[in-house]
C-alpha cells in the first residue's frame, strides 16, 4: 500500500513525455509548501500565454459594424431562418432590414442613448430591432415576454425604456395599473402610449400601437441619422436572472460584446468553430445573454446561419435538417 505522502512525492517526480511543457501537472509539494511544475516562473510573471498567435480583436468599432463587417463576402448566404414559418433571410436582406429598422426607430423618436425594450420570443424582428437600435447608438434591454406585469414594469422603470417592441398578445400586460405595487416600490408607473410607445411585430391590438412594418418596410435605410458611436458607449442592458435576488441590469458596451465574441469565433483556433456552411440552432431565448452573445452574435460574425425557434420542435428541426447542417446550441451548466 502506497502512503499519501509517497504518492504525492511520486506524482511530483513524474514528467510526462506526452504532454507539452505548458500542460505538465502542477502539484503542491507538502514538504516545501510551494507549487512545482516542469516550467519555472519567470520574474514572478503569472501570465500564461497560448502558443497560438494572438487574436486580433477589432473592438474599436460599433457592434453592428463588427458583426456585419464581412457581409459582402456572403451576402446571398442564408442568415436567419424563422422556424415557425420557414421564412429565410439572406445576409444582405438581414443587414438591409436592420438598417431600415434603424431609420424607422429614428422616425418615432429613438436616438442615441435611448433605451428600447424587446419583449419577444426568438424571431427575426428581435434581430432587426437589436441591430437597428445599435446603429442609432441606442441601448437594448431584453425581457421575458412571460414575465408578470409587475416584473415587466420593474425592468421598464429601472431601464427607462422609451419604446417596447412586442407581440399583440402581451400588450395587455403593459396596461397594468397596479397602484398598490407602485406604492410599495415608491414608483410612479409609466403609462402606455404616454410615457412609452409600443410596436407590435404582428397586427396591433389597437390604433395606438404601431406595426413593426412601419419600422422595417416603410422606412428608407438612407434616412438613418449620422451618429458618432464610441466603442465604450452602451449597446445592451440585459437583466440577470435574479439568482441572488431580484434581476439587476448589466451595462454592456460595444467594446465588451465585441471582445467577448472575438474570443469565441475569431483567430486561428476559435473556441466555437463555426463555418459559413453551418446552421446554428437558436432555441435558447435571445432575451438571455448567453443566446444573444454566443449564438446570435457569434454566428453572424462567423457567417453562419441561425435557425430561430420559439421552443424546441422536432418536426421543424428535421425539416430544416434536410436543407442545412444544423449545429445544436451548447447549453452551459
Amino acid at each position: 500500500m502506497v502512503s499519501t505522502h509517497n504518492l504525492v512525492s511520486a506524482m511530483i517526480s513524474i514528467d510526462s513525455p506526452h504532454l507539452p511543457d505548458h500542460q505538465q501537472l502542477l502539484v503542491e509539494d507538502p514538504q516545501k509548501s510551494i507549487i512545482t511544475s516542469s516550467e519555472p516562473e519567470v520574474d514572478g510573471d503569472h501570465v500564461f500565454r497560448s502558443k497560438l498567435p494572438d487574436i486580433l480583436i477589432s473592438n474599436n468599432m460599433p457592434l453592428h459594424t463588427y458583426c456585419f463587417e464581412r457581409v459582402a463576402d456572403f451576402a446571398d448566404q442564408t442568415c436567419l431562418v424563422v422556424g415557425s414559418t420557414g421564412k429565410a433571410y439572406s445576409y444582405s436582406e438581414t443587414h438591409l432590414l436592420c438598417k431600415r429598422a434603424a431609420a424607422g426607430l429614428a422616425k418615432i423618436g429613438i436616438g442615441k442613448g435611448d433605451v428600447v425594450m424587446i419583449l419577444l420570443q426568438n424571431c427575426a424582428e428581435f434581430v432587426f430591432t437589436f441591430f437597428g437600435a445599435s446603429m442609432l447608438g441606442a441601448v437594448t434591454t431584453t425581457a421575458n415576454p412571460f414575465y408578470t406585469p409587475p416584473e415587466i414594469y420593474k425592468q421598464l422603470v429601472a431601464s427607462g425604456a422609451k419604446l417596447i417592441v412586442t407581440q399583440s398578445q402581451y400588450v395587455d400586460k403593459l396596461k397594468d395599473n397596479n397602484v398598490q405595487a407602485a406604492v410599495e416600490e415608491q414608483l410612479l408607473l409609466p403609462q402606455i402610449h404616454q410615457d412609452f410607445k409600443v410596436v407590435t411585430v404582428d397586427d396591433p391590438p389597437d390604433n395606438k400601437c404601431l406595426p413593426f412594418s412601419l419600422l422595417a418596410e416603410a422606412a428608407n435605410e438612407a434616412e438613418i441619422p449620422e451618429v458618432v458611436i464610441d466603442a465604450d458607449d452602451p449597446v445592451a442592458l440585459p437583466f440577470s436572472s435574479g439568482t441572488t435576488g431580484l434581476p439587476k441590469g448589466v451595462i454592456l458596451t460595444h467594446r465588451s460584446l465585441i471582445t467577448s465574441v472575438a474570443q469565441q469565433v475569431d483567430g486561428d483556433n476559435p473556441n466555437l468553430y463555426l463555418t459559413r456552411s453551418d446552421m446554428v440552432l437558436c432555441v435558447l431565448p435571445l432575451f438571455h445573454i448567453y443566446s444573444l452573445n454566443s449564438v446570435l452574435l457569434c454566428s453572424l460574425r462567423a457567417g453562419s446561419g441561425v435557425l430561430l425557434m420559439h421552443k424546441f420542435e422536432i418536426g421543424t428541426l428535421i425539416r430544416e435538417r434536410d436543407f442545412h447542417p444544423i449545429i445544436p446550441t451548447i447549453i452551459p451548466h
